[in-house]
């Protein structure tokens, strides 16, 4: 059947990674590809996102056709590993993506220890960059297997972090319970004059009821015990923080980020924690397109109650919103709650599974699975079209 269609529709497509599957710009490839089957003469623009977390330092150099680099660092459990960093399509925007340094994901299942896991990696790369001459530093927080507060980070980078007696504390967060004091004299020199941006998509504090130790512990392998362990541990490093550099990060709206690196990088490298996905669509000017669509799609491997808070969809969706543009969420599964989310901008939800398949067959056909959802959405998206 011929339909009498308005003029070609002018799509944004803004997916983020579909975690252990595909990258964000895979997905965006994969989305597009599905369009383009659907409507062929459709204009596309691709402005593959992240909000802080996995695949932020992807979107960032991709979109903007920068550079990489690699360096060994410390991985989270000591191990020498090799890391990527990045500098932006500007020249002068620096890239670290902490979960490639101190991440989860380089750790198997059964060594996951969150008392001893450490980001001094993550401390390594931002030195990287100081040394390279770079003074913007942005720093994604997620996917972290720490819960050492950034002093890992911090010791990298030329703090000492000492016990009563004058020693410096062995790595990981359960070290914290003795901490007494700090000495910064040694920091890198590069921090004084850079600007450093912790891109974050939590808003959770450092210690408490939603903490970083007890929402984000269990998955990094902590017991019951070890979060309140942690917890005390995070909570001394707050006191210390605030008695010797007048710092106060225990109430601070996202310093729990990455087990407390948000905390760690307010304290000892002046950070401004900022929406990770706000961030990112600043940098990748998602605004100058998005005002001038007809359709955002964006995409994420689960949709569920958490991608509300100001995961990367729901920032997508926020942002389009501003300009009158529907928003479409193609999702992996769907989880809890999934259906709140039209209640924070997404105008349509559609499961890109078409029969019962196994987590791993899922993840491995995840660019297939995609296209077909979307061709399937914007076949619908073309009869309300001619409709109207």
């Amino acid at each position: 059947m011929v339909y009498n269609l308005p003029m070609p529709p002018r799509i944004v497509i803004a997916p983020q990674a579909f975690k252990q599957s595909i990258s964000a710009r895979a997905a965006a490839i994969a989305i597009q590809n599905g369009v383009r089957r659907a409507v062929p003469e459709a204009e596309t623009v691709l402005i593959p996102v992240a909000d802080g977390g996995d695949g932020t330092l992807a979107a960032l150099i991709d979109t903007t056709g920068g550079r990489y680099f690699t360096a060994q660092v410390t991985g989270p459990l000591g191990d020498t590993i090799p890391a990527q960093w990045g500098v932006m399509g500007d020249g002068e925007t620096a890239v670290i993506e902490m979960a490639l340094a101190s991440g989860l994901a380089l750790i198997p299942d059964h060594r996951r220890d969150p008392r001893t896991a450490t980001t001094y990696g993550t401390g390594q790369l931002m030195a990287a960059a100081l040394d390279a001459g770079y003074t913007r530093i942005i720093v994604g927080l997620g996917g972290s297997a720490t819960n050492d507060g950034g002093t890992g980070m911090a010791s990298a980078l030329g703090a000492r972090f000492l016990d009563a007696a004058g020693d410096v504390l062995p790595p990981g967060g359960a070290a914290l319970a003795n901490l007494h004091s700090i000495d910064t004299s040694g920091l890198h020199p590069g921090l004084a004059g850079a600007t450093i941006i912790g891109a974050t998509d939590v808003t959770n504090p450092l210690c408490g009821e939603t903490g970083a130790s007890a929402i984000f512990g269990p998955q990094k392998g902590a017991t019951p015990e070890m979060v309140q362990e942690l917890d005390g541990c995070l909570a001394n490093l707050a006191h210390v923080i605030q008695s010797e550099l007048s710092i106060d990060v225990l109430h601070t709206p996202g310093s729990g980020a990455a087990g407390g690196l948000g905390a760690g990088l307010i304290a000892f490298a002046n950070c401004e924690l900022r929406s990770g996905i706000d961030m990112v669509c600043d940098a990748l000017d998602f605004d100058r397109h998005a005002e001038t669509a007809d359709l955002v799609i964006t995409g994420e491997g689960r949709a569920d109650r958490s991608t509300a808070f100001d995961k990367a969809p729901v920032g997508i969706a926020r942002r389009s919103k501003a300009f009158g543009v529907p928003t479409l969420l193609l999702a992996g599964s769907l989880g809890e709650d999934y259906d709140a989310l039209y209640q924070h901008g997404i105008d349509a939800i559609i499961p890109i599974a078409e029969e019962p398949a196994t987590l791993e067959a899922s993840l491995q056909n995840g660019a297939e699975l995609l296209e077909r959802a979307a061709e399937r959405a914007l076949r619908l998206y073309n009869l309300g079209r001619a409709e109207s």
